[in-house]
């Protein structure tokens, strides 16, 4: 799984952030959540390509929709023809076709919008599926947590071939499977050369909100927790004030989640020349790994065990 920032700052872009956008390759699956102004050159700056299937809307505040309009038109001159679902919060639905036909224009290929609300299961895969979860902004909004199913245990050739005496071959296959297979005479089970499940990955992206125990929830045990960190702790006022996190705020969920890396985006303008305020305070209060990622950033979010798999 690869998450590539392309959008960091809170409600206006600086000369080096763009506003919210973050892009998701998931074994093959572009997914986009957020799609702030400028979003389709952000793409195309940093290398994601356009073959995206499903954007997922947090809000619709302009810094996180903006984008649509260009996005869509951008597709349309490349001559796609696939359909593209836009997932936004339940009552916005008219909102969302008026930037999808922005200028007059209308799309040669099949736009779908669907009206999601928390709790809702938003994409159902054979492998992962996308949930909405609350958060708490100024408006109609929520946030949204990829997760994966578990995957099969760890086969154990050494117990199946010097142990069990079963040579390598189609049995393995079998047995990886959970079927049960004869050899000389017996029956080996699958548990006795197959592990216990191995736990999938959790990506959790808020969008903007005040700190709540729903993403506390949706985020436990996170691979990353990708939360709204607009402001450092001298501006909480501000941050109640425009129902935003601070540093210490994010940090305290991904705390109490117990996730083990922290992305603090949503950075307000007022740090534009230096982001170490919100690095510093959200380190003080998160033992896991914290940093405030840089348009243009890509990172690939291993398996809970990748630790495990390299021994």
């Amino acid at each position: 799984m690869r998450v590539t920032f392309l959008g960091t700052s809170g409600a206006v872009p600086t000369t080096q952030r763009n506003t919210s956008a973050l892009f998701v390759n998931r074994d093959g699956d572009r997914l986009l959540f957020d799609c702030g102004e400028g979003t389709q050159r952000q793409m195309m700056r940093f290398g994601t390509g356009f073959a995206v299937d499903h954007v997922f809307v947090t809000h619709l505040h302009g810094d996180h929709v903006l984008g649509i309009p260009g996005l869509i038109q951008t597709f349309d001159f490349n001559d796609r023809e696939a359909p593209l679902a836009i997932h936004a919060p339940s009552g916005t639905r008219g909102q969302i076709e008026d930037l999808v036909h922005a200028g007059g224009n209308d799309p040669a290929f099949p736009v779908r919008v669907h009206q999601i609300g928390p709790g809702d299961t938003v994409l159902d895969r054979s492998e992962y599926e996308i949930s909405a979860f609350r958060t708490d902004h100024r408006t109609q909004s929520v946030g949204y947590a990829l997760v994966e199913d578990d995957r099969k245990g760890r086969f154990d050739r050494e117990t199946a071939e010097n142990d069990l005496g079963l040579p390598p071959g189609p049995e393995y296959s079998k047995l990886h499977r959970g079927e049960a297979v004869e050899h000389e005479g017996r029956t080996i089970e699958p548990e006795e050369v197959v592990g216990p499940p191995r736990p999938g990955r959790r990506l959790v992206y808020t969008g903007d909100t005040r700190p709540t125990d729903s993403v506390v929830d949706a985020a436990a045990g996170a691979d990353l927790l990708v939360h709204d960190a607009t402001f450092a702790g001298d501006r909480d006022d501000r941050a109640r004030e425009t129902a935003h996190s601070t540093a210490r705020e994010a940090a305290s969920i991904a705390d109490q989640a117990d996730a083990k890396r922290l992305a603090l985006t949503h950075i307000s303008t007022r740090y534009a020349g230096d982001h170490t305020p919100i690095e510093r305070e959200a380190r003080e209060h998160f033992d896991g790994e914290a940093w405030v990622p840089d348009d243009g950033e890509r990172l690939e979010v291993p398996f809970p065990d990748a630790d495990e798999d390299e021994k």
